[in-house]
């Protein structure tokens, strides 16, 4: 796996996850505010779509994965 892929990966899980904790009507509802986890993984996607720029593929990167697309 590379680090490009585990970011979506990861960004993905996040989503969902704070959707399945932060919807009202889920099952595993927890609080609303875990929608904002979902606004802030969305506005990291967008701004490295634009700036090819993401923390978390940089610390990929260091751990050991390999950069790639």
């Amino acid at each position: 796996m590379t680090s490009w892929s585990f970011v979506r990966v990861f960004a993905g899980f996040l989503i969902l996850a704070s959707l399945l904790l932060g919807v009202p009507g889920s099952p595993l509802f927890i609080s609303q505010n875990f929608l904002w986890l979902t606004a802030f993984v969305g506005a990291n996607l967008l701004q490295s779509g634009f700036t090819k720029w993401c923390p978390l593929e940089i610390i990929m990167r260091k751990v050991g994965l390999r950069a790639g697309s």
